[in-house]
Order: C-alpha cells, then structure tokens, then sequence
C-alpha cells in the first residue's frame, strides 16, 4: 500500500486531523508565551544568565519527571493526559499576567518549567499515540508534517508574538496563549485513540511504578542500535541548547532597527522554517531507510557547519545570516524525525511511551546543560556571540561525527 500524501492523510484520517490540528494549536500559543518570556527577562533584568536559566529550567522540568512520564502514557488513556495537561496550562499561562517587575522573574521562571513539564506529558502521549491512529506507510508522512507543523506553529507564533508584544505588550500574548490551549482541546474531545495497555500495568501504581519504569529502559538496552538512536537528538542538543536557546535569542536582541521583539521573532522565525523545512526534505530524498542512522550523524554535522557559517557572517548581512539558520535547522529538523520514525516502528504499543520519555529525558539533560553553559559564558566571560556560537558550533561537528563513527550491531535476541 503507497503513503499517501500529506493532503490525503489529513483529508481523509479523521483522527489524525484532530490529533495534528490540536497539536498545532497548542504549538501556536507556546511560541507567544515563550517571546513574552524573553522580552520580560531581558527588559527587567538585561541578564543574558537567567535568559539561559529560563531554558535550563524548562527543560529540567520537561527532563526530572520524563520516567514517570513515560509510564503515565503507557499505563492510562493517552487522550486523556492530552486534554488534562491542556486545561491545566490554559490556567497556568494567565498567571504570568502577574508579573510585574525583577522580583517576578524567579517565580515566572518556576512557573515556565511546571508547565514544561505538563507540554512533556502532552507530547510524550502524543508521539506514543501517534503509531496508532496511521498505518505504518503513513508513518513517515506523518511524522513529517508534524515535524513541518510544530515548525510552521514556531514560525507563525514566534513571528506573530514578537508583533504582539511590540504592540500590544506581553499580557496580551499570555492571553493568546492560554485561549489556543483551550481551542486545541477542543479538537482532541471526540478523538478516537486505541491503545495496548500490558497486563504489568495491573495493580497498584506505586508498587509497580520501578519495575515497569525499568521495563522500559531495558528494553532499550537490550537493542543496541536502539540504545543509539535514542541518543540522536540529545547528541545535537549538546551544542544545539546554547545554539538555539541563547545565542539565538541573543542574535534577535542584538538586530539594529527592528526592536528586541521583532528581533527574536525573526530568528526564531527562521528556525522554524528550517526545522519545518528538513522533515519534508528527508521524507523526499532519503528512501533507504537503511542508511538513516548513520545519515543521522552526519546531519549534526551539516547543522554545525552552518552554524560555523552564521559565526562568520553574523556582523556581516543579516540576511544571510538568516539564510544560514534555516539551513542549519533543515539539517537538525530531519534528524529529529528521522529518528522519532524509527522509535515508533521499532518499539511496540506497550512500552512505546516509556522508550520515548527516555529520549526525551536525555535531550532535556543535554539542552538544559547546553543553555546553562552559554549563558554563564555570555555572563561571565568575554567570549561574545560570534565567538560563542563558533565554539558550540564546533563541538555540535563534534558530536555528529562521534555519533556517525558509533556503529553497533544488534544481537539476534533483540526485539
């Protein structure tokens, strides 16, 4: 049976129409949270460190809580989770509106990492669910245009918040986002979502919570070219946090004439492009699936390269410079979902969701390291952007080049 193409799928799979447009939605709101959050630290404080912290403590909260996470989207109804943690950050985004001067920024920071946490639930149980409302021909379609989508939400959220809060101010962005949390629930309530739920998620939660936990993570362990690909997004990540998380953001403040906002709107703009960009690329040009997990690594090295380029022209054309981010991300957005359609093949049902919140477990921990270190660097040192983002740059080569000479070989016994 041929994939069908990207209009077919969502015409005529009635799920996953709802599953990808509340998805989508959701997405949107982020991206005004996420500029407003920006804008606020920079125009209380000024502090290139607590921007960093910002990201290290979103994605520690998106990390700590990843294997109960996981279990959660393995032991109850997935569609369920969704629609809970949407309600609840629909009411945490208006919080931020009390946000007033520097002595908010701790809470307000706080604040950003619960509700990392929740979007870590949500996102957990929907790439677990997701092998389940398309065929497996579909799969790659699939992943694709909702890789595309979350790219297209970052660009058009990221764009139109830096307008937003030019003109109207953050708590109108706030505002937004809390009513598209509402909106994208909306979509998920007649959702009709299948699931296997094994027979060791019987008895009591507690009691079971470490053995199935563990049951997890050993069936990652025991097959090794599983054991690698889950440790494909965190091997950009190692450079890509303090790429993407504050030497990006520290680009947008620093373009003269357009203002701080319209700034990172801009950059994270062009991100988004790339990122939506590289998914549709690889889903058109790589066929054999075969040679995915070693084209892995080398497409961290392509993101790094580019990256290597906009150190170079960063005082240089603006333009261009946007130019080289969109590449660096069509590289890093096709091995984000090469590798999250090769987890949904290779893993069953049953234990998909704690395999998944083991990959993101260790891209938080090495996002959240990334940013932590950038900002100090920007804060304490004399490194500066351009030399900043050409040492990450740097290792992120680095990293794509280990992970691309790492080869292992499945033993028979593997699942």
């Amino acid at each position: 049976m041929a994939p069908r193409s990207y209009s077919e799928l969502v015409r005529e799979n009635r799920d996953f129409r709802r599953l990808w447009i509340a998805a989508v939605i959701s997405m949107l709101g982020e991206w005004f949270n996420t500029i407003a959050l920006f804008f606020l630290i920079l125009e209380y404080t000024g502090s290139e460190f607590l921007l960093g912290m910002l990201f290290t403590v979103r994605m520690a909260g998106f990390a700590l809580l990843q294997p109960l996470i996981g279990l959660l989207a393995d032991r109850y109804n997935r569609k369920t989770l969704m629609i809970v943690t949407n309600l609840m950050q629909s009411v945490l985004a208006l919080c931020f509106l009390l946000v007033n001067d520097a002595n908010d920024i701790v809470w307000m920071i706080g604040l950003s990492g619960l509700m990392m946490v929740l979007h870590g639930v949500y996102m957990t149980a929907e790439r677990a669910a997701l092998p389940n409302v398309v065929s497996e021909e579909d799969l790659a379609t699939a992943n694709a245009l909702d890789a595309a989508s979350w790219s297209t939400a970052l660009c058009i959220g990221a764009m139109l918040g830096g307008v937003v809060v030019s003109i109207w101010g953050t708590n109108a962005a706030f505002i937004v986002d809390s009513l598209t949390f509402l909106l994208g629930t909306i979509f998920l309530l007649n959702l009709k979502l299948p699931q296997t739920i094994s027979d060791e998620m019987k008895g009591p939660w507690l009691s079971t919570a470490y053995s199935n936990i563990k049951h997890g993570w050993n069936r990652i362990r025991t097959q090794p070219s599983l054991f690698r690909i889950v440790f494909a997004k965190a091997s950009w990540n190692i450079a890509g946090g303090g790429l993407a998380g504050v030497y990006l953001v520290l680009m947008g403040a620093d373009v003269q004439g357009y203002g701080v906002a319209f700034g990172f709107g801009l950059f994270f703009f062009a991100r988004g492009v790339g990122t939506g960009l590289g998914p549709i690329l690889a889903r058109t040009l790589f066929k054999n699936e075969h040679r995915w997990p070693k084209l892995i690594g080398q497409l961290i090295v392509l993101s790094g390269v580019f990256y290597i380029f906009v150190s170079l022209t960063l005082e240089w054309y603006l333009w261009l410079t946007v130019i080289l981010v969109i590449l660096a991300h069509c590289a890093s957005g096709a091995n984000w979902v090469l590798s999250t359609i090769m987890m949904q093949r290779w893993v069953e049902d049953e234990v998909r969701g704690r395999v998944f919140s083991a990959d993101m477990l260790i891209l938080s921990i090495a996002f959240s390291c990334s940013t932590s270190v950038a900002g100090y660097l920007m804060e304490n040192t004399a490194l500066g952007i351009q030399n900043g983002i050409l040492l990450f740059a740097s290792i992120m080569v680095l990293c794509g080049i280990g992970f691309t000479m790492w080869q292992p070989v499945d033993n028979p016994q593997s699942a």
